[in-house]
């Protein structure tokens, strides 16, 4: 048989060994709860993460087509716009091609609508006057559509005209 004093070495060994032994797993255990509690926060993390792209991405998305619809809007604006414009300019030139071959009426002495933008059509004094009178009733600054710059010009229009030969 063994010897005592040997046997108690080896008792001795072995309770330190399955000390270390118990040491070292409550260590892993406490490592491997470490492991799980950071792998689930880093779980949550992703979610979280996967549903802020998800609406980031949803938004962007959102945006991208409100976008495209402004886009649409703005480009119809313009060439209704550009088609708008191209009439307006057919429909300056028709009106110059009408107003070159219209007869030009003289009664009396008359004032051409080139010399004159307010009197235009006056051919006597007399009609000239009520017309200055009228323009000034309906341009003058104390009513709601009242213009200083229009009466200043009706008044120098009204000045020229009238000292010129009628």
């Amino acid at each position: 048989m063994a010897d005592p004093e040997k046997e108690q070495e080896l008792k001795q060994y072995f309770f330190k060994e399955y000390s270390l032994l118990m040491n070292e797993r409550a260590e892993n255990q406490r490592v491997y709860e470490k492991f799980i509690k950071e792998r689930s926060s880093f779980n949550e993390d992703m979610k979280a993460m996967n549903s802020k792209i998800l609406f980031e991405r949803k938004r962007l998305k959102e945006e991208s087509a409100l976008f495209d619809k402004k886009l649409s809007i703005l480009q119809n604006a313009f060439m209704q716009l550009d088609l708008e414009k191209k009439q307006l300019e057919k429909d300056k030139r028709e009106f110059e091609q009408k107003r070159s071959k219209r007869p030009k009426v003289s009664y009396g002495k008359s004032i051409s609508s080139e010399e004159s933008f307010f009197f235009a059509g006056v051919n006597n004094p007399m009609a000239l006057k009520k017309r200055y009178k009228d323009l000034l009733k309906i341009f003058h600054p104390d009513n709601l559509a009242g213009d200083d710059g229009a009466v200043k010009a009706i008044n120098e229009e009204y000045e020229r005209i009238k000292n010129s030969e009628f």
